[in-house]
């Protein structure tokens, strides 16, 4: 699995990479690290699968993860002529049920800022919601992304999965774009600039200035464990509907769609390769804008006599 890793690096992305290696290291070698390569079978991997899914309680998501991980690393080791057979091609890896999108409506935006006001990294929140970036993209923002005459940011970097690495490009092609701001949003994101010159003086030489946009005390990345830690945090202060940090995205598009936006540019803000990703996505939403649009038209065609 090592050489596989070492040979994975020289063309994924870090935060691909860095979620392979915690898969690997964590799960997969204590299990099956000590099988000689041409002795596995069928039995011991799906044996292993059985014991993530009733012991260890890993989703049926997270354990087609490791699957694939598994049956690339045969496929590779195949053609490398280090075995001849890969065991996991016979093994029925868990099927994931598409997880429905949960979404907040306007007053549940309304209530949540009102707590989050309240804690230091209130602005990442804003700006997921106002904006549709992921979090990664997120807390890798720098204040030189921002061009605060246009009122738009350039995704252009982002932070890992485990808040140690900043990679240079987005998730994807498209991941790497430029986002309109509101001026309300834009203008709370600059403010934090006058807090964090009074933390760097006081920091002295501790401080890391990274020019990011969200930062720590003594201007390092901040973990988005700590994000989400403190996002559910909120959510119970508020008394709001429990949703994921990326639902937050979620409800950024959905909201646009029902005010009418087209889905080009949800699809564009949002960073997807292509508006049938966009369409696909958010369905949900669809019908009822197919309704709104039947009644609009008819209001025009017919006059509202």
């Amino acid at each position: 699995m090592d050489t596989w890793l070492s040979d994975k690096k020289t063309y994924i992305k870090t935060n691909t990479l860095e979620t392979y290696t915690y898969l690997v290291n964590r799960f997969i070698i204590p299990a099956l690290g000590s099988i000689q390569l041409r002795k596995m079978t069928p039995r011991d991997i799906q044996g292993f699968y059985n014991d993530l899914k009733s012991t260890q309680r890993l989703s049926d998501e997270n354990i087609r993860k490791i699957h694939t991980l598994i049956n690339d690393s045969l496929t590779k080791a195949m053609k490398w002529e280090l075995t001849t057979k890969n065991p996991a091609f016979l093994v029925d890896p868990p099927k994931v049920v598409k997880r429905e999108i949960e979404v907040w409506d306007e007053d549940e935006i309304h209530r949540f800022l009102k707590v989050a006001k309240g804690y230091r990294y209130y602005q990442v929140y804003l700006l997921a919601l106002t904006s549709g970036m992921r979090q990664g993209e997120i807390l890798g923002l720098r204040f030189k992304d921002i061009d605060e005459d246009n009122s738009t940011l350039a995704v252009v970097q982002t932070l890992s999965h485990q808040g140690k690495v900043l990679s240079v490009g987005a998730k994807t092609s498209a991941g790497n774009r430029r986002i309109a701001l509101d001026d309300k949003t834009l203008n709370s994101i600059i403010k934090v600039k006058q807090k964090y010159k009074l933390e760097k003086l006081e920091a002295g030489p501790l401080y890391n200035d990274h020019d990011l946009v969200f930062r720590t005390t003594i201007g390092t990345p901040v973990s988005p464990r700590n994000i989400l830690r403190t996002f559910y945090t909120i959510i119970e202060k508020a008394g709001v509907k429990k949703i994921r940090f990326h639902d937050l995205r979620h409800t950024h598009a959905s909201l646009l769609l029902k005010q009418g936006v087209n889905p080009k540019i949800v699809s564009e803000r949002l960073g997807h390769a292509n508006v049938r990703i966009t369409l696909d996505t958010y369905s949900h939403v669809l019908p009822n804008l197919q309704k709104d649009t039947a009644e609009e038209f008819g209001r025009l065609f017919y006059g509202t006599s």
